[in-house]
């Protein structure tokens, strides 16, 4: 068998055997090798496994029989994808494996999605899943986990579940084949955070990186895309950070959709990367549709993005709030830091006959800020507007000072 070409199974075969058995036969049909790996809980496997269940279970410290009488389903499947982990990691990092799918439903998706997370970006993973057409978020994180929604229960093999069994398997076998090695890239890497409402301002920068022969990786501050970026930044050697976009940190604040946990941006501070921050979008907070809207934050100044997302004008006592976390932020900096403030608006709402403009929101931002900003930090206030091109020339010369 060419080892180049193996993939993995995760399966729940109790209660996906025969649908996990065609999945197998799928890929098999596109030349490649299959490991099949069981982590069912009840019952037996009616169908030969290359890791039994008995083994995964083993992995994570127990016995099968253990987990079994646990008697509270969470925390039994928790055991089995410690075990999942620890027995599908060795067949990664040894390259015995090529890719990695699964069939499931909410616990099958957990599993199997939890398992995918360990991989590398770039590393071929499919989740053909019920929840697929739900909030995946909890599901794919920061990896890049391609879900298949598999439109009926996938409970029996029928018309529908074998269509979209095969096209998961499909869609695996391209990518596994697809493959092809390259060459680290070697230009000196520069993250940037942005989202549409400051993409103007983003474009010009990591344009004006580029001529200087970085290579930039953007990232859509929507909650994982903040995370994903704070992720990158502890995992690969960055250079520079520009993170022009920060209503992240208000969104977790005050119960936005977009909140990327209480550690977002710390992570280029910590580690000492030069970086200058710019309270992108920090001028409104994100929910859903506007009705929704119109409940959680009475009294606002809203704007209808589209039908799914609405955001509110951020309260002055939020935008202190939200200055004053980012000089916290400032103050665990171990390397250069600089803040870049444009008092000619934060957004693209922000901004003259824009549906949320407030000259005052951002007064009470720099106030606050410069007020609490620990000594030695750079904080530059410009009259600009965030998307003018002359702040994203004040945002290249500041890199420049470092």
């Amino acid at each position: 068998m060419d080892k180049t070409h193996r993939v993995l199974i995760i399966g729940t075969m109790d209660t996906k055997g025969k649908e996990t058995m065609f999945l197998k036969e799928c890929l098999e049909g596109e030349g490649l090798g299959v490991v099949v790996m069981d982590a069912g809980i009840r019952g037996e496997s009616p169908f030969p496994v290359d890791i039994s269940r008995d083994r995964v279970a083993e992995a994570a410290g127990c016995t099968l029989r253990e987990v079994q009488n646990i008697g509270h389903e969470g925390k039994a499947l928790d055991v089995m994808i410690t075990g999942a982990i620890r027995c599908a990691g060795p067949l990664y990092e040894k390259g015995e494996i090529e890719g990695v799918v699964e069939i499931g439903g909410s616990m099958g998706t957990t599993l199997g999605t939890a398992v995918m997370r360990t991989f590398r970006i770039g590393f071929p993973k499919v989740m053909i899943s019920t929840m697929a057409s739900k909030n995946t978020r909890p599901f794919v994180g920061t990896r890049d986990i391609l879900m298949l929604h598999s439109v009926c229960d996938l409970s029996g093999l029928n018309r529908i579940t074998r269509k979209v069994i095969r096209e998961g398997g499909l869609a695996l076998a391209g990518m596994v084949k697809g493959i092809k090695k390259y060459v680290s890239e070697t230009a000196p890497l520069v993250a940037l955070s942005t989202l549409g409402t400051t993409e103007a301002c983003a474009v010009r920068v990591r344009a004006g990186f580029e001529k200087r022969g970085n290579e930039v990786i953007t990232f859509h501050t929507v909650g994982s895309g903040g995370e994903a970026m704070d992720e990158l930044i502890r995992d690969e050697d960055v250079e520079m950070v520009v993170d022009l976009s920060l209503h992240e940190i208000g969104d977790n604040l005050f119960g936005g959709d977009y909140d990327a946990g209480p550690t977002r941006g710390l992570a280029a501070l910590e580690k000492g990367i030069p970086t200058v921050l710019v309270p992108g979008n920090t001028d409104f907070l994100v929910t859903g549709p506007l009705a929704l809207a119109k409940e959680r934050f009475p009294g606002r100044r809203l704007h209808a993005h589209n039908a799914a997302i609405s955001t509110a004008a951020t309260a002055p006592e939020e935008m202190r709030a939200i200055a004053r976390r980012i000089s916290e932020l400032c103050g665990m900096a171990k390397g250069p830091v600089s803040v870049l403030i444009p008092m000619g608006g934060f957004s693209a709402f922000d901004s003259p006959g824009g549906p949320l403009e407030s000259p005052g929101i951002r007064r009470v931002f720099s106030e606050t800020l410069r007020s609490d900003l620990p000594a030695g930090i750079r904080c530059v206030l410009s009259s600009a507007h965030i998307n003018d091109p002359e702040f994203a020339v004040s945002i290249l010369e500041a890199v420049g000072r470092f």
